[in-house]
């Protein structure tokens, strides 16, 4: 018996070494040999072999689930942290392309209707009125003057283009000369529907000089045209620009200054809230107003005039019947009675006949003949 277990102990194999496992060069130090026992039973005894098992890679098998990440974020409503998956559902798809989507049309109707402020032009019905009715509560030394003036009118309009065409040419002239010339002009072009861009630049500077046009005067007209033509400029766009774009807009045009700007916003355009800082006769008028020692430079005006906003523009009127109340006529009224400068005899002309012509020719384009910046 003993004799049989030893043989039986003689003919086992001997247990081989395990081989070593070791990664194969120019590999990443996660990809082995994964060794996994294996365990197989007996009736007498349990005897453990090792199996060797295909290289792991570092993507996960197919069969294993990937646990998803937890990403934290921080809520835009009460500010608590938050935990969701990095994997969205359904639900948060379809609300993230909603909010999207609402987000993209809001910015679209941003884009499309921009705000733009235009005030009623004094034109309008009532707006005189109301302009009146604050400038009295606004300011007691101009209600002095409201109550001794009658109210300005603003009743008749001209195409921006042939108002600014009819500001150039009246330009450093006497009213009767500007009258004569400006005659002259119209019957060139055909009559005044016939003062447009086109027409304009058709005709040479001979032609101009023939009627009394200047030669610079006829390249002030021919550059506005041309930024008619060019699209820069237009009458709907004049129109419905603001204060501040039509200022810019207009003095970039030669031969057109910050005064004929002005006087072409308050008696052209009409528009409520304009203070022609550098007019002389309005500087004159706040000096008076408020009997103040120095005449206020232009760069006190916007102080001192704050109150009468947004009616400057009837404020500034009332300011050039004060000083031509006093026997000094202002920039405004003395280019529409047609004095380039002032003279004796024109200075003993009737107040009332000034105002007069003043309210016929609100709608004539003004004569820079003192700023013309």
């Amino acid at each position: 018996m003993v004799e049989q277990t030893q043989s039986q102990t003689q003919n086992q194999p001997e247990p081989q070494p395990e081989p070593e496992t070791q990664p194969p060069p120019n590999q990443d130090s996660t990809t082995a040999l994964a060794v996994i026992p294996v365990q197989s039973e007996t009736a007498n005894n349990a005897t453990i072999t090792h199996a060797n098992v295909t290289p792991q890679t570092s993507s996960p098998p197919s069969k294993i689930p990937l646990r998803p990440r937890k990403i934290r974020k921080l809520s835009p409503d009460n500010g608590v942290d938050q935990t969701s998956s990095s994997q969205p559902t359904e639900s948060s798809k379809a609300t993230s392309a909603k909010s999207t989507k609402s987000r993209a049309i809001q910015q679209q109707q941003q884009t499309l209707t921009v705000p733009r402020i235009i005030a009623r032009p004094l034109s309008s019905e009532g707006e005189v009125e109301a302009a009146i009715r604050h400038l009295r509560n606004a300011d007691r030394q101009l209600a002095s003057l409201i109550d001794i003036h009658p109210p300005p009118t603003f009743d008749s309009f001209h195409t921006p283009f042939l108002a600014l065409t009819r500001s150039i040419l009246y330009q450093q002239l006497a009213f009767k000369a500007g009258t004569s010339i400006y005659t002259r002009f119209i019957a060139l072009c055909g009559g005044e529907a016939g003062v447009v861009p086109e027409t304009v630049l058709a005709l040479t500077p001979q032609q101009l000089r023939q009627i009394g046009v200047s030669g610079r005067k006829a390249s002030y007209l021919h550059d506005l045209a041309r930024k008619y033509q060019n699209g820069i400029l237009s009458d709907s766009a004049i129109v419905n620009m603001d204060d501040k774009s039509l200022f810019t807009m207009l003095t970039m045009v030669n031969g057109i200054g910050s005064w004929s700007v002005h006087m072409f916003m308050i008696f052209s355009l009409h528009r409520p809230d304009v203070l022609p800082i550098n007019d002389l006769g309005v500087r004159k008028g706040v000096q008076l107003l408020y009997s103040l020692e120095e005449l206020p430079r232009p760069s006190q005006m916007d102080q001192l005039c704050e109150k009468w906003r947004p009616y400057r523009s009837v404020a500034s009127w009332y300011l050039w019947r004060f000083v031509e109340a006093k026997g000094a006529p202002s920039s405004a009224a003395a280019v529409a009675a047609g004095a380039a400068l002032p003279q004796p005899q024109q200075e003993e002309q009737q107040q009332p006949q000034l105002l007069d012509q003043i309210n016929s020719l609100i709608n004539i384009g003004y004569n820079d003949f003192h700023i013309n910046s």
